[in-house]
């Protein structure tokens, strides 16, 4: 028994040191090299470019205050629709002290001026009636009690003004009350009721009371790079991508391109605006990100292969033509490429549809490494 015992382990021993050189010498063999087999098809090219920008209305307007105030009531909301001489807001006017001291006491002088006019027209008048003035000397006094009576109003109306803002004949179109001057959407409601307002004038742009806009008509505005805007045109058509929106898709047409750029991070940088045609159906928002394929260049139903298997040399640009009769001959032929939207490119000439081509060697890659690292 001890010596069928031995027998095994010395058999075992003896196998192990076999197995052990036959390992050896399969790996210091050399592997046969093997390439990919890419076939010349028939398809479609575009060169896409990417801009990041925003959605924007096309017309967005900053309905401002036309006199100083107090905020007395605000009629809408942001997000609330808005029409065309619709009324936002009410200002109530605080006056000054002086210019209200000063409309009161030109008030008091119209009225004793009239007073005073108004008694020597109905004296004039008596006295024309009884032949003792003449005609002439009468319209005189008429004119001059007509003047008193329309400077009384205009003082009313001045104090009227300095005190409310409006005068009784301008009442509801009076600047006090702030009107919409687009129909659309609400956007903004920057103040409060109780919050001071400066009227436009030449040393103030005035306090914004709303900002309105057409969300109807809206515009993608982004930033493009100088290497890429020199192949843009107007009227180029687009894809907009809206993130927001779960990536949905509309289409857009390029319709301004900057004439002049603006530094960024060391690059020239010039803002492009195209038209969105997004359904009524769908609600956008102003200032949504979005991003914008352009397709700059475009070839259809051409001859294309892999870009990976072409190869340039100073004079010449060929590929490996594989030989269906004989494994693992190619012949070197030389070709003529177009365009090429950096994974297949055009074959216009050197090559027929279902021709296959040699490609990259294929290697093993290690246990555990992701493909392309």
């Amino acid at each position: 028994m001890k010596k069928v015992f031995h027998w095994i382990i010395i058999i075992l021993l003896i196998a192990g040191v076999v197995g052990t050189f036959v390992v050896l010498w399969k790996r210091q063999q050399p592997k046969p090299v093997q390439y990919e087999q890419l076939r010349v098809e028939r398809g479609n090219l575009e060169k896409r470019t990417i801009v990041t920008g925003k959605v924007e209305p096309r017309d967005e307007v900053a309905v401002k205050a036309q006199i100083q105030g107090i905020i007395a009531e605000l009629y809408k909301e942001a997000g609330q629709p808005v029409r065309k001489g619709e009324a936002i807001a009410t200002i109530r006017v605080v006056p000054e002290m002086q210019a209200l001291s000063s409309a009161e006491s030109r008030l008091r002088l119209a009225e004793v001026s009239l007073r005073n006019v108004r008694h020597v027209y109905e004296r004039d008048s008596v006295l024309y009636a009884q032949k003792v003035i003449s005609l002439e000397d009468y319209d005189k006094s008429e004119l001059q009690y007509a003047k008193a009576i329309e400077e009384l109003q205009n003082a009313q109306d001045n104090l009227s003004i300095v005190k409310e803002g409006v005068t009784a004949a301008t009442k509801e179109s009076g600047n006090t009350i702030v009107r919409s001057s687009i129909s659309g959407t609400i956007l903004e409601i920057p103040v409060k009721v109780g919050n001071s307002v400066q009227s436009v004038g030449a040393f103030s742009e005035g306090t914004t009371i709303a900002t309105v806009a057409d969300m109807s008509d809206m515009l993608f505005v982004g930033k493009m790079d100088e290497t890429e805007v020199g192949k843009l045109r107007e009227g180029m058509p687009m894809d907009l991508i809206i993130g927001a929106l779960n990536d949905q898709r509309f289409a857009a047409t390029l319709e301004y391109i900057a004439p002049k750029g603006t530094e960024s991070n060391g690059a020239m940088m010039f803002e492009i605006r195209a038209a969105a045609r997004i359904p009524d159906s769908i609600q956008v928002r102003a200032g949504y990100s979005a991003n914008a394929e352009i397709v700059l260049a475009a070839r259809y139903d051409v001859l294309t292969l892999a870009e990976a298997a072409v190869h340039m040399t100073a004079d010449s640009t060929y590929v490996e033509l594989l030989n269906d009769s004989i494994p693992d001959n190619v012949t070197r032929t030389l070709v003529t490429t177009g365009m090429s939207d950096g994974i297949r490119v055009e074959i216009t000439s050197g090559l027929a549809e279902g021709d296959l081509v040699r490609g990259n060697e294929i290697t093993e890659q290690p246990a555990g490494m992701m493909p392309g690292k």
